[in-house]
């Protein structure tokens, strides 16, 4: 049975401490600068079984998800996964996946791929697609990765309730031009990519299929009250990736950048509705959707995800026009803008429209003092983000027992879905489809 409780479980709020530390260390491998996946090979081996998500709420929802015996994606320990495992691709590769159904009570399944010429193999005719039956029953599906960019791929076989299930991953194909380059244009370089899978659940759909009471489901009734990024809701979705306590839900989320560098969002609609997905701190400029790109970038503050869609944006962050100095830099502070060498007392008079080239700060920001004052210390109540003072890479004595999250001075933004409700893990504020994003000084170490 599915087990659905209201209170916040205690690892579930560890879980922001674990992901900020551990996914700030300079020493981890799989810190989220680019995308987890699979990568290196072409041929996989898909078997669709059920698994158990777990809520931050302290429940955990039957699904049913993708198995990949070959990419190892749980740290060699073979569970089914949700989302299903990102596949990254080059391009031009030459792609096989088999499927084997696991699925409860005899249940068939299939994948497509679209944006992809497939062809499928073996297995039992589907209505739309070659389908796999049973654990003897496999289907291969290949096809030429021939053009970059984002894509998902989910089940052909009642995909309204299969996806619901989990049934449903993204693939990534590089292009010609290399890592670093979303498409073959010289326009779309980028410092750091990350993933943005958004789905929903509606628990009692979830529940009947878990009994196999498939004649019971009215999709009619859907009632999503569960909000996924990459198959985390919030505050989970700052844990770091494959932590040993979320082993069927791999994949975290929590952006990272320093001030003038691009960050790619890739996008994907992964269920039936529709999430407008926001970011603050700055404008995105969206290059491509469906895997092909745009005639001419579209900016954007808030994204409409929509079903079975896929988004490029690009993002950058400067701090131009805050009207303050964000590093706090002072009377002694030298710094260089277009080449000029400034060190004057403030209100410093920049006739520069540029950057400093050291520290990316907008030149005529430089020593304006924050226009406000600050409250004493035992008058305030300290979050975790908090350095101890408001500028950028300055980390300040704080009370015992506080703070400690931003270890190197970053500017933290709340990135998530602007529906109200979709912030919620099961009508429980704060979660849901949330994250946040941080912008470190530059040298900060973002492996």
């Amino acid at each position: 049975m599915t087990r659905m409780y209201q209170s916040i479980r205690t690892s579930a709020v560890a879980a922001i401490a674990i992901g900020v530390l551990l996914v700030a260390s300079a020493g981890d491998a799989r810190a989220q600068a680019w995308i987890d996946g699979i990568s290196g090979q072409t041929s996989f081996n898909f078997t669709a079984k059920a698994g158990e998500v777990s809520t931050p709420d302290g429940g955990s929802v039957h699904f049913w998800g993708y198995e990949d015996l070959l990419g190892a994606t749980n740290e060699g320990v073979g569970l089914p996964q949700y989302p299903g495992p990102t596949l990254i691709l080059n391009q031009n590769d030459s792609v096989t996946i088999t499927l084997t159904s696991e699925l409860p009570f005899g249940q068939c399944t299939s994948i497509v791929f679209p944006g992809h010429a497939v062809t499928a193999s073996g297995g039992s005719a589907g209505l739309l697609t070659q389908e796999s039956c049973g654990a003897a029953d496999t289907v291969t599906y290949s096809f030429t990765a021939s053009e970059p960019g984002t894509y998902t791929y989910y089940s052909g076989t009642q995909a309204e309730l299969q996806i619901e299930m989990g049934l449903v991953g993204t693939i990534i194909v590089q292009p010609n031009m290399g890592e670093g380059h979303a498409y073959n244009d010289a326009t779309t370089v980028f410092n750091h990519e990350y993933l943005f899978l958004l789905s929903q659940m509606d628990p009692i759909i979830h529940q009947l299929a878990e009994q196999g009471r498939f004649a019971e489901i009215d999709m009619t009734s859907y009632w999503p009250v569960y909000w996924f990024i990459n198959g985390r809701a919030a505050p989970d979705t700052l844990a770091a990736p494959f932590v040993a306590w979320l082993p069927h839900q791999p994949y975290n989320t929590l952006p990272r950048m320093r001030p003038g560098e691009k960050l790619l969002m890739r996008i994907v609609g992964a269920s039936q509705g529709q999430h407008p997905f926001h970011f603050h701190g700055n404008n995105a400029d969206i290059i491509a959707r469906d895997g092909r790109m745009l005639t001419h970038p579209r900016s954007r503050f808030t994204t409409l995800s929509v079903p079975g869609q896929t988004v490029d944006q690009i993002f950058t962050w400067t701090g131009k026009d805050l009207g303050w100095d964000i590093y706090g830099t002072g009377l002694d502070y030298e710094h260089s803008c277009n080449g000029i060498s400034v060190n004057a007392p403030p209100p410093m008079v920049v006739a520069s429209a540029g950057f400093d080239p050291g520290t990316q700060e907008y030149c005529p920001d430089h020593g304006k003092e924050l226009p406000v004052d600050l409250p004493e210390a035992q008058s305030l109540a300290f979050g975790g983000f908090w350095s101890g003072s408001p500028f950028m890479g300055d980390v300040a004595p704080l009370p015992p027992g506080e703070g400690g999250l931003n270890p190197f001075g970053g500017f933290f933004f709340m990135w998530h879905s602007h529906s109200e409700k979709e912030l919620a893990n099961f009508d429980i504020f704060p979660g849901g489809m949330m994250s946040m994003m941080v912008v470190e000084p530059p040298g900060t170490p973002i492996p």
